[in-house]
């Protein structure tokens, strides 16, 4: 099994969600659905724009953690220079 944190990008504003997940496909339809009363109600729909999978639970909400920092949303924007600059 896979634990996958996630970055979801809405189509409506270009905001960015972090999350962490077992069922990537899963998440990402249950967000563009609106399932959720969280930050991402209404924001939809979503684009998935990076993820990365460990097989460690403990791993993976440790690095969901970390992306949610100034440093880790440094880290991807610059992982995620050139797809920015195509889309603006």
């Amino acid at each position: 099994m896979y634990y996958h944190v996630y970055v979801l990008q809405s189509t409506k504003d270009r905001h960015w969600y972090t999350g962490f997940t077992v069922d990537l496909r899963k998440r990402l339809k249950e967000h563009n659905e609106g399932k959720y009363e969280s930050w991402t109600k209404g924001r939809g729909p979503f684009e998935l724009i990076y993820y990365e999978a460990s097989k460690n639970k403990q791993d993976a909400k440790n690095r969901e953690k970390y992306l949610k920092t100034g440093m880790g949303k440094r880290y991807l924007k610059n992982r995620l220079k050139r797809f920015l600059a195509l889309t603006g």
